[in-house]
């Protein structure tokens, strides 16, 4: 008899270090506009999230609830990339350090990870600052060791780890230095190959699930032929990046709108992103919201899946609320 086994999974935990907290304010400060500075404000405020650097504690509480899972999943975002660049920036990388280091005391071995946007750098919504770095791709590869592809077979079950950013490069491309746009060109193609030979490697009574934060990457895996042909086989894919079912419920509404390019880059990213949605169920996607939420409906927390290790039956899918 197939035995149930239990999997935990925590996204966009943006833990903040001492040096990311003394930066309050980060964000107003690089918008030149004082109205656009003070609408972010109140967006921030009262939708988003009030203080970003107030919510560390979830991550304890999140520990502490965990008991023995037999497999735990954080599926990107560890630090609140205060200077956009991702983890080369020291303020950024200590609280990704930090965060990582409290999970694989914790779980050890049990612990996959998997590399979000914000560990590589992304442009701010508004003031134009930052962007794709090598040498965040690099540091979070070694000094953090996280892994941009990782596998774990539980049974009949193949989970797969991916990093979405370097999939969805040609969305990001304009945010990345013009000197080093070959070079994560390159690292694509070899991304794009592991998950490729992944897909293609898997048997007939396999069933995958699929970590990916940032769901832009989602149209890029479709359009292979290798992965779209095995997508049958797809249970579920875990997505982040959203925080909160509201943005992922309006993302579904919204997907096929135009692409907006005359807003700025990152309307221009986020449009795109939207523009392509329509595939997204062909993944069977799910959100696993931020460990915090959004302030508008405080929703945070992290989700489980109970598996039967024969996949006689599909995946449960539960949402754990963390209280803030």
């Amino acid at each position: 008899m197939s035995r149930q086994k239990t999997i935990l999974i925590l996204s966009d935990i943006h833990y903040a270090s001492d040096a990311e907290k003394r930066r309050r304010g980060h964000e107003a400060r690089i918008i030149a506009n004082p109205l656009l500075r003070r609408a972010v404000k109140a967006y921030r405020h009262y939708i988003w999230l009030r203080d970003p650097f107030a919510h560390n504690h979830l991550l304890d509480e999140f520990l502490a609830r965990a008991d023995s899972p037999d497999v735990v999943v954080t599926n990107g975002d560890y630090s609140c990339d205060t200077e956009f660049v991702g983890v080369c920036d020291d303020a950024a990388f200590e609280s990704a350090r930090e965060c990582l280091a409290k999970l694989r005391d914790r779980f050890g071995a049990k612990l996959q990870s998997a590399i979000g946007d914000h560990e590589l750098g992304k442009m701010s919504l508004f003031g134009g600052k930052g962007g794709f770095r090598l040498a965040s791709w690099r540091r979070a590869t070694t000094e953090l060791a996280l892994q941009p592809f990782w596998r774990t077979e539980i049974g009949n079950y193949v989970l797969i780890g991916l990093t979405s950013s370097l999939l969805a490069f040609p969305v990001y491309e304009p945010e990345a230095l013009p000197e080093e746009r070959q070079d994560w060109a390159a690292l694509r193609e070899a991304h794009l190959s592991e998950v490729r030979r992944a897909f293609a490697a898997l048997k007939p009574e396999q069933r995958a699930l699929l970590f990916c934060h940032d769901p832009t990457a989602l149209p890029f895996l479709w359009r292979d032929e290798t992965v779209r042909g095995r997508l049958p086989q797809v249970e579920q894919t875990i997505i982040g990046h959203l925080h909160s079912n509201l943005f992922y419920r309006q993302s579904q509404l919204l997907a096929g709108m135009p692409t907006i390019r005359f807003l700025g880059n990152s309307i221009r990213r986020m449009s795109h992103a939207l523009n392509e949605a329509r595939c997204w169920r062909e993944f069977k996607t799910r959100l696993c919201p931020s460990i915090a939420g959004i302030e508008l409906l405080k929703d945070g927390g992290y989700c489980e899946l109970l598996i039967d290790e024969g996949a006689s039956r599909p995946a449960e899918f539960h949402f754990r609320p963390l209280r803030r």
